[in-house]
């Protein structure tokens, strides 16, 4: 029978007070050395282990971090996280991960459930769905604290990492541009989203500079983020039976990237000889695909382990934190044959 024991016990057994034992146990130079000593051996015997529900409701600190993504199936997301935990284990938090699969109202319940399991700081990518932030700011009102990467809130003032949405999908379209596509639509998440907002800009910046126009046609909205494949299907079918069908698609997110490559495929779409293809992808099998994938790479890892450096000095900080930066990463443009014209 596993019995544990608890401070109580302890000092039952040895006749002393329990705020004695607790000091020992905690190393209290208020305490003499042979109490400490005597103590300590005890519950080495009885195999005494802190109860850290316990601990946490006493100190108020659990040494454990929410973790809020769309879906961890994500190669980005995947990646991020495996950042996250790098840096926090090492730290002593725990993570605690949950999925919103791009609903708000799971979003919010699964902030409520990690206040709930008394974590110490949320580091929250958003829901595709998610246009209300008053419950983060009225979480951060109280000094709770919060750091957003990727998917950030633009009007919640708090740490924030993202990546160079701009810049990636600037440099992506103009890659397309380069090898001689000039009808490009662009596939994207939810416009509720910033990234997706950024990344239209850069997409639109390159259009410009090259004095191509833009066919508002050629833009569609994955609300879903790829995670509802009809939804894919149905945006490029729209595509595809254009007066005028794009010669290139270039692609906003991880997940519809890869759908978009298995539905196009499936269409008997030959690329690039049909459609040229670019998009962000984290995925370690871009290069496997046939032909290999352009894509614009975010350094994933590295935003979660930066995110949650973030939050772990807000949490550890003495005072409260007024002073809130934006962390800025730059992407990588990795270009293989998807994006290459056959002349």
């Amino acid at each position: 029978m596993f019995e544990s024991y608890t401070i109580k016990d302890i000092a039952k057994a040895l006749g002393l007070s329990t705020s004695t034992v607790s000091r020992a146990l905690n190393g209290s130079y208020e305490i003499g050395a042979e109490t400490k000593k005597l103590v300590l051996e005890y519950a080495e015997k009885v195999n005494y282990r802190p109860n850290p529900i316990a601990l946490s409701l006493k100190e108020q600190k659990s040494h454990s971090i929410g973790v809020v993504v769309c879906e961890v199936a994500n190669n980005f997301f995947s990646q991020a996280i495996n950042g996250i935990e790098s840096i926090a284990y090492n730290r002593g938090y725990h993570v605690i991960i949950t999925q919103t699969h791009e609903s708000f109202d799971r979003e919010s319940a699964n902030v409520q459930h990690l206040l709930s399991r008394h974590v110490d700081g949320l580091l929250v990518s958003l829901s595709a769905e998610t246009t209300d932030t008053s419950q983060y700011k009225y979480l951060l009102e109280k000094g709770f604290p919060i750091v957003f990467f990727d998917r950030v809130a633009a009007d919640v003032n708090t740490h924030k990492i993202i990546a160079n949405n701009f810049k990636g999908s600037f440099d992506a379209a103009e890659l397309l541009i380069n090898a001689g596509f000039t009808k490009i639509a662009h596939l994207t998440n939810s416009n509720n989203l910033l990234i997706s907002r950024e990344r239209f800009d850069g997409f639109k910046a390159a259009l410009d500079e090259h004095n191509l126009d833009f066919k508002p046609g050629y833009l569609k909205y994955c609300n879903h983020g790829g995670m509802i494949q009809d939804e894919v299907e149905f945006a490029i079918k729209e595509l595809l039976n254009m007066d005028e069908p794009p010669d290139a698609i270039f692609i906003g997110s991880d997940r519809l990237t890869i759908s978009c490559m298995h539905i196009l495929k499936k269409m008997g779409v030959k690329i690039p000889d049909d459609m040229g293809i670019a998009g962000f992808t984290n995925s370690d099998v871009a290069e496997l695909f046939d032909p290999p994938l352009t894509v614009v790479r975010q350094p994933a890892f590295q935003i979660g382990q930066m995110a949650t450096e973030m939050l772990i000095k807000t949490i550890e900080s003495k005072w409260p934190v007024e002073e809130f930066t934006t962390e800025q990463v730059e992407t990588e443009l990795i270009a293989r044959s998807s994006s290459q014209k056959l002349h």
